[in-house]
């Protein structure tokens, strides 16, 4: 199944902000005023800080430059909002060891918010200048974001890392599989006490599953609710999940959601519920 290709995805990525309008503003201009394919960008990047059953959505992320935007409206000048800006700043930087940089729109006029983002696109060309002198490389290979050979090379992946694959075969080959094709829903791997899952989480022809964002825990049941069976510990090994969905392009994708363990204590014969219990998962060990 070929991938969609990065020129699909820099047309199509603007989707998620088409309600919010100073955020596409500002956005776009930043990401044409760059002009630079070798700057990987994701619009509304999640991120899941540590010890934190919330999660953060920064506007602008630029991964290979460890930076992210934010664009502060109306909402951000109360005192109450800058508390909350400023904990959450700090909560992200605990997470992913990044640089908040922020534009602020409320009651400004046009050529000043244009002089912030022009300021803001040299701090960038700035910084990655920088990186390439302490010898990184910056470039933005999409494509290989499709191969689970990038993800085995990188060792390990993380639910911040927005790793979507798009077959059931590609996320086994992560965990030693070396056959062909594979459609089953679970896959257990040899030698560990897990398997990998690959459920809807969404209603489809006999299942209703669903993810809760808030607790973090993924609810399985049959629809006409009819029994599945207790959730047994004999039977019960962690469960590494890559969700079916459409991304932004509907193109079918297997995403990372973490690792998961039954809830034993809270499971019975009609629902069962999946905590997840891990955000990464380190690769080596299965290479």
């Amino acid at each position: 199944m070929a991938s969609f290709e990065k020129e699909s995805y820099i047309t199509r990525a603007f989707q998620k902000l088409s309600g919010k309008r100073w955020e596409l503003y500002v956005v776009t201009r930043v990401v044409h005023l760059l002009n630079d394919p070798d700057i990987e960008y994701v619009c509304q990047q999640y991120i899941n800080p540590p010890q934190n059953k919330s999660y953060y959505l920064a506007d602008l992320a630029f991964p290979s430059l460890k930076l992210y935007l934010e664009i502060d409206e109306g909402q951000h000048s109360s005192e109450r909002h800058k508390r909350s800006d400023a904990r959450r700043d700090a909560e992200i930087l605990e997470a992913t060891d990044w640089e908040c940089k922020r534009i602020s729109v409320e009651d400004k006029k046009i050529d000043l918010i244009n002089r912030e983002i022009d300021d803001f696109v040299s701090f960038v060309v700035s910084k990655k200048n920088s990186l390439i002198r302490q010898g990184n490389i910056i470039t933005w290979n999409y494509d290989e974001k499709f191969q689970p050979e990038f993800y085995m090379k990188k060792k390990r992946i993380c639910v911040q890392d927005n790793v979507s694959l798009l077959s059931h075969r590609d996320v086994l080959r992560l965990f030693g599989y070396k056959k062909g094709h594979f459609q089953r829903g679970v896959w257990y791997i040899k030698g560990f006490n897990e398997m990998v899952w690959f459920p809807k989480l969404y209603p489809n022809s006999g299942w209703e599953n669903s993810f809760n964002k808030e607790t973090n825990t993924i609810t399985e049941h049959k629809k006409d609710l009819s029994e599945i069976g207790p959730a047994s510990p004999n039977d019960q090994p962690d469960r590494v999940v890559f969700a079916h969905q459409k991304n932004v392009f509907g193109q079918t994708v297997y995403k990372f959601y973490g690792i998961f363990r039954t809830d034993l204590t809270r499971s019975n014969n009609v629902y069962h519920y999946h905590n997840r219990v891990d955000e990464c998962i380190d690769l080596i060990k299965y290479q």
